[in-house]
């Protein structure tokens, strides 16, 4: 029997959380993303919201999807909505044991920035503060998005100076309280009318600290056995050229042509995109009403009988796989596996940001060299298409990026834990000899 004294080291060293094959962090540097060891990184991703308030504190449940992701070959996962307030260790823990990071919104319905009526303000902040302060701790977390679809019209691209100030805002705060820079960006509908000004406008200016660190599309153009021309992709790909920030598809998986083949995987994942788009996240992980489902938890039920059902699709248990959407996506990934480019070859030295756009006849509104809204402000929409001042209606300072939400920075996160825990290790093995 081993003596107390070593059962006491045993016990610190597991107490401390210790990870010795901690997930690579992912960072974004020029116009891609990068794996902490140094290898590009390329998203295969799902959309992942079980339920509406959060996803991400049943760990059993999400031991059981990240087993069936991996099988899948997922490496990501994309949640819309989740309660800081929760416990999520469990669910981020097996995400990570299965390869899988999480891309997660700051918004949830209450605090979303609206088009009609858009507005960034202290409130929306100190909740967005309070996701961020909750999953930057996590290795496997690997970007924030300020917004979901924002604009679905070139006649609300007023809105727009707000998604970039909550950018820059949160850019602020995440860099004033020491956290590990997780990119922070935009998820835009692909809306033809916006192309590329959208694009441009987040990531343009001469201001770092308000250039959005990452754009992503909604994408549902490629439908059955369509073409790179076909589809609209080639028009995407013009679009991209040249882009300064990483690019990639936040949604994709149209159904209008049964079933769904998932083609579009090996032209975004393949030489067509995969120079200037890093991947793409299928729409997605459980059956629903609106039919984009890869899996399904048993058969259907009376939602008026189970509680775990809405509109009668259960929320949890084993995964069962929807044939054939399931295996195509499968047999997709299994042959795209882009290597790209190491990070101690690539050099951004040439990424320059692009124009600033201007308003136009057509739809856009907003001249991208405005000030932007601090918070509380309202812009003044005529004085913003032309370049004016804005309209304050509070008062609010966007370089103090303060909330109530409360968090220690964990800057470097699992390798600072995984150095603890090599040095505890050497020294109860020389207890271990010494006894």
């Amino acid at each position: 029997m081993l003596p107390a004294a070593f059962s006491c080291w045993v016990t610190l060293l597991f107490a401390v959380n210790c990870t010795l094959a901690a997930i690579p962090t992912i960072s974004a540097v020029g116009s891609k993303f990068f794996t902490s060891d140094g290898n590009q990184f390329y998203i295969k991703g799902i959309a992942y919201q079980l339920i509406s308030t959060d996803p991400l504190i049943d760990t059993d449940q999400c031991k059981r999807d990240a087993r069936q992701m991996k099988d899948l070959g997922a490496n990501s996962i994309r949640v819309y909505h989740v309660d800081p307030a929760g416990d999520h260790q469990g669910c981020m823990d097996a995400f990570a044991d299965a390869g899988i990071y999480l891309f997660v919104d700051l918004d949830d319905f209450p605090t979303q920035i609206q088009p009609d009526t858009p507005a960034w303000n202290q409130s929306q902040l100190a909740a967005f503060s309070a996701v961020m302060d909750e999953f930057q701790k996590y290795d496997n977390t690997a970007l924030f998005f300020v917004g979901n679809e924002v604009l679905t019209t070139a006649e609300v691209s007023s809105a727009a100076p707000y998604v970039k100030a909550a950018v820059r805002d949160m850019k602020a705060y995440r860099d004033s309280k020491k956290y590990r820079k997780i990119p922070i960006g935009y998820s835009a509908a692909d809306v033809p009318g916006l192309r590329p000004m959208l694009q441009n406008y987040l990531a343009c200016g001469d201001n770092d600290a308000e250039r959005a660190e990452f754009y992503s599309l909604n994408v549902y153009e490629w439908c059955g056995d369509s073409s790179f021309d076909g589809s609209g992709y080639s028009e995407l790909q013009k679009n991209a050229t040249g882009y300064n920030v990483p690019l990639f598809v936040s949604e994709t998986g149209c159904r209008v042509s049964r079933p769904r083949l998932f083609t579009d995987q090996a032209a975004i994942l393949g030489p067509d995109m995969s120079d200037t788009w890093s991947g793409a996240i299928v729409y997605e992980w459980i059956q629903e009403a609106n039919d984009y489902g890869l899996i399904m938890y048993g058969t259907m039920v009376d939602p008026q009988v189970s509680t775990d059902a809405l509109d009668g699709y259960p929320r949890s248990g084993t995964p069962s796989t929807i044939s054939p959407d399931y295996g195509n996506l499968k047999s997709q990934w299994a042959t795209l596996s882009p290597t790209g480019v190491k990070l101690s070859a690539y050099s951004n030295s040439k990424m320059t940001p692009p124009a600033c756009p201007t308003s136009t006849a057509d739809g856009w509104i907003v001249n991208g060299n405005a000030a932007l809204p601090s918070i509380g402000q309202t812009l003044d929409t005529a004085a913003t298409a032309s370049g004016g001042a804005v309209t304050p209606t509070s008062t609010g300072s966007a370089s103090k990026a303060t909330a109530s939400a409360t968090g220690g920075g964990t800057t470097a996160g699992g390798k600072e834990v995984t150095g603890m825990c090599l040095a505890l290790l050497g020294v109860m093995l020389g207890f271990v000899g010494w006894l």
